[in-house]
């Protein structure tokens, strides 16, 4: 069946046709690298990465690019405050370096696939590879840029068709817009392209004297650098529609390339109905979720709304979500014991006989559910329903029908469809799904040695804080083990 996604510059449902046969181009507007990711960025990333599986799942071949911004005025102000003194260029890469390595980490624990290529900004504009300053020179070249002083700004009357995306005229663009002190544009919507060096700040060469790109360059750049003038995907939050992803089009278009088929947008995420702000005491980083939840329950979460709808979070929903992955986990445990043999009885009511050829059907029915609903928009909420689904009728079966070894193989194969269709989701559904952090691996050492001291009370103490955060530690004679807790 084909695959029908929303396009958001067309504002419908198109079918997906490649550009190449069974193969998908994709790219995504990565990390600004200056904090800790939050949840917000993990929906972000979540959401493609199971549109990249779920292509995956379908039999495409992709390519999946997701940039990196690491230089920008956040890293440079990020730079000062936390290297005060040091050199201000060798302060930014440390800032990009240490919130790069942290968002890797984060991705890796949230058991994100890494992208096939991750390119960075400054790889873009520096000596040896000039791409930025060369596309700036093709926009100018074509009148669709122009010069002014150390600065180049993009032309925006000689875009065809601007505003496009974001469904807006350029006439009720220009309401309220400002030409700020310092900038020598034309129009106020005209954007930088080259902005002219700042004392101290990181620059490079160009043919209008030193600065650094702006921001929205980066894309067009290095996307068709990567994927080619035309390729199959762009992805990123709704936030970025205007003006990030309505000036990619207008500069790549520009530049006489066809650029992105299809745009893909996601809602953004709230918190108990505000924006995520640290000044409101309500910014929940990856790190800081995991501390108290696995990523299952997470992506759960995300699951059950559709990716382009606003989502709310909240500790209570969290709560509900890991009620609800411990429905399957507790199945999968039913069928693994029963395959062993142990810990289940199997001598149930029998309230109607139902034969293993049946209940194969029955699980058929609900899986050829799953494809229909991926197919349309990649529409999660219905996808993962599927397996609650097999869960509940697979639950009852154990309840009802006298056991036979037939049974246990159509079982067995449910749970078996469950795992495959979880980790077209990103689900592990594994037991021990949380990835210790370095702080709570530093505890549960300390508390080994607080032991081997004699200070119980401070290990007994180290043991309920973990236990507050979920992870629940067990002694055996071959030393300390943990386990989430349920």
């Amino acid at each position: 069946m084909p695959i029908f996604i929303y396009n958001s510059l067309s504002r419908k449902k198109e079918e997906l046709i490649p550009l190449e046969p069974k193969e998908i181009k994709m790219y995504v507007c990565g990390p600004t690298v200056y904090d800790q990711a939050h949840i917000g960025h993990a929906r972000s990333a979540y959401i493609f990465d199971v549109i990249r599986r779920y292509l995956i799942y379908k039999g495409y071949k992709v390519i999946f690019v997701r940039n990196v911004t690491d230089v920008d005025d956040k890293i440079i102000e990020k730079a000062r405050e936390e290297y005060k003194g040091e050199d201000l260029n060798s302060a930014i890469q440390k800032v990009a370096k240490k919130y790069l390595d942290a968002y890797h980490e984060d991705m890796r624990q949230l058991g994100i696939l890494e992208p096939d290529v991750e390119p960075k900004a400054t790889e873009y504009v520096c000596e040896s590879n000039p791409a930025m300053q060369r596309f700036i020179e093709e926009l100018i070249k074509r009148g669709a840029a122009y010069v002014s002083g150390s600065d180049v700004y993009f032309d925006i009357k000689k875009a065809k068709g601007y505003g496009k995306l974001s469904n807006q005229a350029t006439e009720k663009m220009e309401t309220g817009a400002r030409i700020a002190p310092g900038e020598k544009k034309k129009d106020p919507l005209d954007f930088a392209l080259w902005k002219s060096a700042k004392v101290n700040e990181p620059s490079w060469d160009s043919p209008w004297g030193k600065g650094r790109p702006g921001w929205h360059i980066e894309c067009s750049v290095m996307s068709s650098d990567i994927l080619g003038d035309e390729f199959d995907i762009h992805g990123g939050g709704i936030d970025l529609i205007f003006p990030h992803h309505e000036n990619e089009i207008a500069q790549s278009e520009g530049a006489g390339k066809k650029f992105a088929t299809i745009w893909i947008h996601h809602g953004l995420l709230t918190i108990n109905g505000q924006k995520m702000s640290k000044s409101l005491g309500n910014f929940v980083t990856v790190k800081d979720f995991l501390e108290r939840y696995s990523s299952d329950v997470l992506k759960l979460f995300f699951l059950q709304t559709h990716y382009s709808q606003p989502i709310d979070f909240s500790w209570e929903r969290m709560e509900e979500k890991k009620s609800a992955l411990e429905t399957i986990k507790i199945f999968l445990k039913k069928v693994k014991k029963l395959e062993e043999g142990t810990d289940y009885d199997i001598k149930a009511v029998i309230k109607k006989e139902i034969s293993p050829e049946q209940l194969d059907k029955e699980i058929e029915w609900y899986l050829n559910r799953f494809e229909p609903s991926m197919d349309d928009d990649f529409h999660t909420p219905n996808a993962v329903a599927v397996l609650f689904e097999i869960v509940r009728y697979c639950n009852k079966i154990l309840l009802s029908t006298i056991y036979t070894p037939q049974h246990l193989e159509s079982l067995k194969k449910a749970c078996k469809i469950i795992k495959e269709l979880g980790v077209t989701l990103g689900l592990s559904l594994e037991e021990n799904i949380l990835l210790l952090t370095d702080e709570n691996k530093n505890k549960i050492n300390r508390r080994a040695e607080l032991k081997k001291q004699g200070k119980f009370a401070e290990a007994d103490q180290i043991r309920k804080e973990l236990e507050d955060k979920g992870i629940i530690l067990e002694d055996t004679k071959d030393g300390t083990t943990w386990r989430r807790k349920l």
